[in-house]
């Protein structure tokens, strides 16, 4: 095959390797839509109750608060406003999350025409708490518990910033002062520098101490309404027994983002995402490695666009990136075309993630593991890779007819007369031949007779005959 029609395929399986990529993130993000319609519909309440306004909605708040769970919650409140419901109530189990999106479900609350109340069946921890505390009424199971919300970053380690600590503050004791609870306990959740009194229970919380409340002392400090063992309980001891209980689940492209965006899931798609990509570019053959590589992106960006993380911006962000790259290797453009799209593409892979130094980590480990698959399978494909275009590996062998020069083994022992002077080269003639020819070091004057005493290839050596 020559060197322009492999250079033409070459080019051809590239073009489909983009055209391929932005298929698919066209048909994952049309996927998206038509889930998102379809999960926007109402129908969750059964027909015979929906007009007759007694309804209860069990809505599920078991993971960690972020922006997705905001989108879910968004959609079980709409659902139950249309349905009339009577009430909801939040089945609360979690350590807590982003204080922003906590800020957005304590405002979703408290905007709801649909009377909200808190179940407490394990923990309500840090943006827990505050979720709890918006709610109306909060319920908790026994051995379960509420508060230690101090600002943590995403290594766990406290925030002891004055004005961060005094915002969520503030968002805490208005959230308890809203529901007629004691803000002050409110307060020492967040800062331990408050001295917190709390009579009911015999106990006081000094500095150095983030106030947590199990749930008979919530009960005792007026942050509980009651203690239920279930559910079913909770819901009899808040008068709906009779009432048709909805339990609004997440929806299945929901419950694949939550799996797609944990943080080992996250980085396995990156891994194979990046490692995919590289081996279909480096040994061209579009097929598998490609098909995969394409398809890890694709769900790390379906997963974080469902659970409400990144935008189209993100995505269009890094299939850019994707096409830099390409070009780079047809307009060499000295690294700079490359350097923006490699730049492209790591923006929209962090831009998409909820958390920029999770993200970092993931594509940095990912990388360096990708890293060494290319290497392992470029040395497997040595031959097929793309590096050959640059590389010169035909010879022309003397073996297979081919000389790189007229040979002169046949002036071996002739003797002739030298033209010019050889000093110690110059020219002789041998029969009607001119040859450049040279001594061993004696000089020679022209019309001399001299005998070639020895060839080396192109090399004729003369003497004095």
């Amino acid at each position: 095959m020559s060197d322009s029609i492999r250079k033409s395929v070459l080019r051809a399986k590239l073009v489909a390797f983009v055209l391929t990529a932005f298929i698919l993130a066209g048909a994952a993000l049309l996927g998206v839509g038509v889930q998102a319609a379809s999960s926007a519909e109402p129908g969750q309440a059964p027909p015979d109750y929906a007009a007759s306004g007694n309804l209860v909605y069990v809505v599920p708040v078991k993971q960690t608060v972020e922006s997705g769970l905001k989108r879910f919650l968004e959609r079980a409140f709409a659902d139950a406003a249309e349905a009339r419901a009577a009430a909801i109530v939040l089945d609360i189990d979690t350590l807590g999350g982003r204080l922003d999106s906590a800020e957005e479900i304590g405002r979703l609350i408290r905007e709801s025409p649909v009377p909200t109340v808190a179940y407490v069946h394990g923990r309500a921890v840090s943006a827990g708490s505050y979720i709890a505390l918006n709610a109306g009424k909060i319920i908790m199971q026994p051995g379960s518990t509420i508060g230690a919300a101090a600002v943590v970053d995403g290594a766990g380690r406290e925030i002891e910033s004055p004005k961060v600590v005094s915002h969520w503050v503030s968002e805490m004791k208005g959230a308890a002062e809203l529901r007629g609870r004691d803000p002050r306990i409110a307060e020492g959740m967040v800062d331990k520098n408050t001295v917190v009194e709390m009579p009911q229970i015999g106990r006081t919380s000094g500095k150095g101490e983030i106030v947590s409340l199990t749930a008979e002392e919530a009960v005792k400090v007026g942050y509980a309404e009651g203690i239920a063992a279930t559910i079913d309980e909770a819901i009899r001891s808040l008068g709906y027994g009779d009432a048709p209980v909805v339990h609004f689940e997440p929806s299945v492209a929901e419950k694949l983002a939550r799996f797609l965006v944990d943080p080992v899931v996250m980085t396995v798609l990156l891994l194979v995402g990046i490692a995919g990509v590289a081996i279909e570019l480096l040994v061209p053959g579009f097929g598998l490695p490609g098909i995969l590589g394409i398809l890890g992106f694709v769900l790390y960006f379906f997963g974080h666009y469902v659970a409400g993380f990144a935008g189209i911006e993100d995505i269009v962000l890094f299939v850019a990136g994707i096409v830099l790259l390409v070009i780079e290797m047809f307009v060499p453009s000295f690294g700079i075309v490359g350097l923006i799209g490699a730049a492209a593409i790591i923006a929209g892979v962090v831009l998409a993630s909820f958390d920029t130094k999770n993200a970092l980590l993931s594509l940095g480990i990912a990388a360096l593991i990708a890293a060494v698959v290319v290497a392992f399978v470029a040395y497997l494909f040595r031959r097929r890779g793309i590096w050959n275009k640059f590389i010169l590996r035909d010879e022309l062998k003397t073996e297979q007819g081919y000389v790189s020069h007229e040979s002169k083994e046949h002036l071996f022992g002739a003797v002739g007369k030298s033209v010019t002077p050889l000093r110690p080269a110059g020219t002789a003639l041998f029969w009607d031949e001119r040859v450049d020819v040279v001594t061993e070091g004696e000089f020679i004057d022209a019309g001399v007779p001299v005998k070639v005493i020895k060839v080396e290839g192109h090399r004729v050596v003369v003497a004095r005959a």
